[in-house]
């Protein structure tokens, strides 16, 4: 059992548990020794439900990354395909099964598309002629995956616009039935990522939204730098350092990540200090156990004290890392821009820095984060600016990169200023968007994620909560896309009884990814004592 998913207000070890649950039941359909071979992008993800060793209790005795040509040899009864349902998946399939070695042992083949069977994917596989040789062909439905106590992600590619239709169009067809489920959560809030593009392009400023700019985070892991990690030893003088990335999971199993993870990074030296301290004060008590029961529960709590003590040199090695980078003059310039256009100083003409790290060749994404965040900033850029940063972008950079500016301008990032007036300083100041006097140590107020901007996303949550979107009609009206509200009548025997300072459980659904820094803040809502906000966001 995975505690760490069990502490939220919905307890998701128990979809955990399911899905652990489909899996075995699978397996033990193919009967005998098994192999897998994986759609390289859903290990990852498989690895936050099932380890090998459940996999092994049920015969699986080697795994494979799916790849063209030949299959590696295995001497293994079944051969399953863990797919996601792509048709260019389907013709590398196609082609390790009909290079197998006819005259070698017969095998027997199964595929289980993840999340959802596709006829269109079984009709590739029968135009190549091997549809007939999978004996099993079935669905795994892995459509949420619990990261944490109060995180789930769907770890899906495409961003599920039409959601929202699906459920209304569910509630109009199922009007009328019995509905015997009691509900888990009180209200519901899809969000869609065009609402709010700004947050994202923003550099975020949380212990765990730092280690992900920097590092990057997968499925719960990061991948650091060995040298930090390598055991001090006396006369060493750095020989033999190990060369191997240190990959460490990062999740609220670990007590002192639960602690720092979602601070501002300002903040984390402090409680690193002081945990610093406890520790050590714990193991001198062991000068202090005079009897055997005083000894006896000494070593009881050695485990616990030095699982805390290995927590603790991983964290001030990571900080220190981050604190390498976050100290850099480049770093500080980098977030004086980023605060200038969010507080909406200079969005209007060409940046200076911005022109610097295009002459210095500064990494590609780094530069356009940043000509983007302007853009949104400024409701689109003049075209005069527009032209001229894509005129220094390609000549630098390549005119390949015609296609990277096409494709950020068609997704809304990167777009000329028309006629129209620039809405963001209404948006800003209506959703009290930048903050002057923020507090990173002892935070009042979301903005403290990224020092001084309230992602909009999480002020829109934050708002629907107390007092409630009409409050806020102008705003919502200039925003991307439109806005709606349904209410969902329950039966009388399902109407929760709530509890004298029971809070509201809300559910929000954001489509097209979210950052740990606005994860951060949705946390901080739900622990503000008069809060009604979280509880579980995806």
């Amino acid at each position: 059992m995975a505690a760490h998913l069990s502490y939220g207000r919905v307890n998701l070890n128990v979809l955990r548990e399911a899905v652990r649950r489909e899996l075995r039941e699978f397996l033990d359909k193919c009967a005998g020794s098994k192999a897998i071979v994986w759609d390289e992008y859903l290990t990852g993800p498989f690895g936050l439900i099932a380890q090998y060793s459940l996999l092994k209790e049920h015969e699986v005795e080697k795994m494979f990354t799916l790849k063209g040509s030949r299959l590696p040899a295995a001497d293994v009864k079944n051969i399953i395909f863990f797919v996601r349902p792509r048709l260019e998946l389907m013709d590398i399939i196609a082609e390790n099964v009909l290079s197998e070695d006819r005259r070698g042992p017969v095998r027997d083949f199964h595929i289980l598309f993840v999340p959802r069977r596709s006829l269109l994917c079984e009709q590739r596989l029968k135009d190549l002629g091997v549809l007939g040789s999978f004996i099993h062909r079935e669905e795994y439905s892995l459509d949420l995956i619990p990261f944490d106590g109060d995180l789930l992600s769907m770890e899906s590619e495409g961003a599920f616009k039409q959601v929202a239709n699906m459920m209304i169009r569910m509630k109009r067809e199922f009007t009328g039935s019995q509905n015997s489920i009691f509900p888990v959560f009180d209200n519901l809030l899809l969000l869609d990522r065009n609402v709010d593009l700004l947050t994202p392009l923003a550099t975020q400023l949380t212990y765990e939204g730092l280690i992900d700019e920097i590092y990057g985070i997968q499925n719960s892991y990061v991948k650091l730098p060995p040298e930090k990690f390598a055991p001090k030893k006396q006369g060493d003088g750095g020989k033999d350092l190990p060369t191997e990335a240190k990959k460490l999971q990062l999740n609220s199993a670990e007590e002192l990540y639960a602690e720092i993870r979602d601070k501002n990074f300002n903040a984390v030296g402090s409680v690193l200090s002081k945990k610093a301290k406890v520790i050590s004060a714990a193991f001198e008590e062991r000068h202090n156990a005079k009897t055997v029961g005083e000894i006896k529960q000494f070593v009881s709590q050695l485990p616990h004290m030095q699982a805390a003590r290995g927590s603790l040199a991983n964290h001030t090695s990571i900080a220190e890392l981050i604190k390498d980078v976050t100290t850099s003059e480049d770093f500080f310039d980098k977030l004086t821009v980023e605060q200038e256009f969010m507080s909406g100083i200079d969005t209007d003409k060409v940046n200076g820095y911005i022109e610097d790290c295009i002459a210095q060749k500064h990494p590609l994404v780094k530069v356009l984060r940043l000509i983007c965040l302007q853009s949104v900033c400024n409701s689109g850029l003049k075209q005069k600016v527009l032209d001229y940063y894509k005129r220094e972008i390609l000549q630098t950079y390549g005119y390949e990169h015609i296609l990277t500016l096409h494709n950020l301008e068609k997704a809304g990032l990167l777009r000329p200023q028309t006629g129209g007036r620039n809405n963001y300083p209404t948006i800003r100041k209506t959703l009290r968007l930048w903050m002057d006097d923020v507090n990173e140590q002892n935070p009042t107020d979301i903005s403290y994620v990224y020092s001084g901007y309230a992602p909009l996303s999480v002020r829109l949550a934050q708002l629907l909560s107390r007092p409630g979107w009409r409050s806020i009609e102008e705003v919502l009206r200039i925003l991307p896309g439109p806005h709606f509200e349904e209410r969902q009548p329950l039966p009388t025997g399902l109407q929760k009884k709530r509890q004298p300072g029971e809070n509201r459980v809300t559910l929000i659904f954001f489509l097209g990814g979210v950052t740990f820094a606005e994860v951060a803040a949705l946390r901080f809502l739900s622990q503000l004592e008069d809060g009604e906000t979280g509880a579980s966001f995806s």
